[in-house]
């Protein structure tokens, strides 16, 4: 017989179960060995036949007399015995290490607490069919370490697991246990593992679903009592359609997180709006207020380039912005091509922005919530310069660099060192002649690029003749007119 495979059952031991059952515990009070013995050894005759409703039950028995005389060391001693046993049942062992787990809390001590939960972890080690409970006394371990203040383990022990490959894990269970993990290296500061394991959860799991009607819930109702009748043991249990909102706001909480600590401020605002697309934040007018303004702030601090432009005029688009005045009008200042003087921008917005945890006008100390607060105000003044490099690009092709410090609020070694990194990141094109003082913005072209010019110039001009040639021929179709040639040979 193959180890733990499920055979129809040779014989049928309930009926000796049901006599020694009571004897056994009625022996434990007085002899708990001898109590055992007996058990063991009918467990034996119902584990070789296959009986597999019985041999759970003795071994379920077995560690309940063993945990209820008070002996832990003897509980532990059982549970590997049991779980190494020629032939045993899986079934019956998953079961065995189920009720074994809830003995976890009535443990006297954490010394034996520990012990149980580290056998419980040998027994499990490498099983497939106990790879769920291994998990769940996992965090258990887990949990016990971060409450000692062991961090470190706790993060070690926990990310060990590998829950995604998990087939009979409920998805949501997976998914509470990789935020733990996420959660645990964050706290410990490993920032490169937080977002490696962050990107085993898809985003798909969180996607809005739309209202069902009271006919499509009882339809998916009697779908799903269908699917659960039909499903053998083997299968792995069914999704559940239950709300995972807490879920979606823990994970989008993380990624947040994640990336203000790489000032990946594009990514930040993404997050911000899938938050923003949740029901009981549209429903919370305190929460609205709040993830409107960030998706603002983090949309203007993100570097300029064609994707940040797209979702900035897309944000610039929300009606919802209405309920934050100040940081509509912000935006707004952003997708007009117009200078904007920053100790204007500092004096208008800069007292409503910094009564924010997201801005600090005053270097970094310990009473900030942020760090980074004043380091993402000195980069919003990095982007309004950008933005007026980029207005004064559009305007001028050349420009005398004293005209342009003013234009910019800048003095001549900023005002370098900002269009040096602009032009770095190509997001315009200047040439500076230092000796003459003058900014060049307009790009030189070579022959080919003017040759390529005129020659398109030439095929459109091309083009709109042949149409007009076409139209004309067209009307005069239309108005039956005669060549004029025609109608003097008629007059001859």
């Amino acid at each position: 017989m193959a180890e733990g495979q499920l055979f129809k059952p040779e014989k049928d031991y309930t009926k000796e179960v049901d006599k020694q059952l009571p004897e056994a515990e009625e022996l434990a009070k007085d002899n708990v060995q001898a109590a055992l013995e007996k058990l063991s050894a009918l467990e034996k005759h119902a584990r070789q036949a296959s009986d597999l409703a019985s041999t759970s039950r003795l071994l379920v028995a077995i560690i309940t007399i063993s945990k209820d005389s008070g002996d832990w060391g003897l509980l532990n001693e059982q549970i590997l015995l049991l779980s190494k046993k020629h032939g045993q049942l899986k079934q019956a062992t998953t079961k065995m290490v189920q009720v074994a787990m809830s003995f976890i809390d009535e443990a006297p001590d954490a010394e034996k607490k520990l012990a149980l939960i580290e056998t419980l972890r040998t027994v499990t080690e490498g099983k497939i069919f106990v790879e769920v409970e291994r998990a769940r006394v996992t965090r258990i371990l887990s949990d016990m370490k971060k409450e000692q203040g062991d961090l470190n383990a706790a993060a070690d022990i926990l990310c060990e697991l590998q829950v995604e490959t998990f087939g009979s894990m409920e998805r949501r269970e997976k998914t509470e246990f990789i935020l733990e993990q996420v959660a645990l290296c964050i706290e410990k500061a490993d920032w490169t593992q937080a977002g490696i394991l962050s990107r085993k959860i898809s985003t798909k799991f969180f996607a809005r679903k739309p209202k069902k009607t009271p006919e499509q819930i009882e339809k998916d109702k009697k779908e799903r009592e269908e699917k659960e009748k039909n499903r053998s043991m083997d299968d792995p249990p069914l999704e559940k359609e239950d709300d995972v909102t807490d879920l979606k706001l823990r994970y989008y909480e993380q990624q947040i997180t994640l990336a203000k600590h790489e000032d990946k401020y594009l990514d930040a605002c993404k997050h911000y709006r899938q938050v923003l697309d949740t029901e009981s934040v549209e429903e919370n007018p305190e929460q609205l207020h709040a993830v409107l303004q960030r998706v603002i702030y983090y949309i203007l601090l993100a570097p300029h380039d064609n994707e940040q432009s797209d979702l900035l005029h897309r944000i610039n688009s929300d009606t919802r912005n209405s309920l934050v005045p100040d940081e509509q009008q912000l935006l707004k200042t952003f997708t007009i091509p117009e200078l904007m003087r920053w100790p204007i921008v500092s004096e208008r917005f800069g007292t409503h922005l910094c009564s924010t945890d997201v801005f600090s006008a005053t270097s970094a100390s310990s009473d900030q919530e942020d760090p980074k607060a004043h380091s993402r105000w000195q980069d919003l003044r990095k982007r309004v310069i950008e933005h007026n490099v980029r207005v004064i690009a559009k305007y001028y092709t050349r420009i005398q660099m004293h005209r342009l410090t003013q234009l910019l609020d800048l003095d001549e070694e900023e005002t370098e060192s900002y269009i040096s990194q602009l032009v770095t990141a190509k997001t315009v094109y200047a040439k500076i002649d230092r000796p003459a003082r003058v900014v060049s913005f307009a790009k030189t072209r070579d022959a080919d690029e003017v040759l390529n010019e005129w020659s398109g110039s030439m095929k459109s001009l091309l083009g709109l003749l042949e149409r007009i040639d076409h139209l004309i021929t067209k009307e005069e179709m239309m108005a039956r007119i005669q060549p004029v040639g025609d109608n003097a040979v008629k007059a001859h």
